[in-house]
């Protein structure tokens, strides 16, 4: 029987090994994955990483707490200065991490090309900027565009509000942003979750993300097996 449900974030973060992409959801601190990235840093003694987010994190929390560690020797993200960033800002100007600087559709767009198994595509934001240097570019009806290509990640660790044994999720509102496209890119997809539901509880037609997309989930909320069908649209 499928059962997709972890007791421990450790069980799984032990995946993740020397030199790893690792996709980390959230939009500041919306859907952000502290459980396991807590674990990522305390748990694990991978290195040479680079981190693929929506932001840098900020004070000493988060992914911030993570760069902090020494692990990450990268970070591709579309907002690293973002208010009291000062643990990004510090590493980069000592030439301790690198940044890759990516528009955030163009973020978007990459990683859900690599779930779709799109080689490449074209897009007009970053031509003409510093952003677009050394890349491929080629006018098409009269607009010039940029070719860009998708971003492989090893591991997402991501956060829904809700998963079925099988690993289907939902998620809570906004808290969703890039949470589908870094389970859809990633070879293994970890998933923190606030509830899980009974098999069936889950209406399809509220499935974001399939279990298909989904290696491990862990229920950071303590609560399961819910009988109220509160999942039925």
């Amino acid at each position: 029987m499928i059962n997709k449900q972890i007791s421990r974030p450790e069980d799984a973060i032990s995946r993740i090994k020397d030199g790893d992409v690792v996709a980390i959801g959230g939009f500041g601190g919306a859907g952000a994955p502290n459980v396991l990235i807590d674990s990522l840093i305390e748990n694990s003694d991978a290195k040479d990483l680079t981190i693929v987010s929506n932001n840098a994190g900020q004070n000493e929390e988060g992914i911030a707490a993570l760069l902090k560690t020494g692990k990450v020797s990268k970070i591709v993200c579309s907002f690293p200065r973002m208010k009291n960033a000062y643990v990004f800002e510090e590493l980069y100007r000592n030439g301790e991490l690198k940044l890759e600087l990516v528009p955030q559709g163009n973020l978007a767009e990459r990683l859900r090309a690599r779930g779709a198994g799109i080689g490449a595509f074209f897009t007009p934001t970053g031509y003409g900027t510093a952003l677009a240097e050394g890349k491929e570019t080629r006018e098409i009806d009269g607009i010039q565009y940029v070719l860009e290509h998708p971003i492989k990640i090893d591991v997402a660790l991501i956060k829904a509000k809700a998963a079925d044994r099988f690993g289907n999720l939902v998620y809570n509102k906004t808290a969703r942003n890039f949470g589908p496209v870094m389970a859809m890119a990633a070879d293994i997809t970890i998933v923190e979750v606030s509830e899980v539901a009974q098999t069936g509880e889950l209406d399809p037609e509220n499935i974001v993300t399939p279990g298909i997309y989904v290696d491990y989930f862990f229920n950071i909320g303590g609560r399961s097996d819910l009988g109220d069908k509160r999942w039925k649209s």
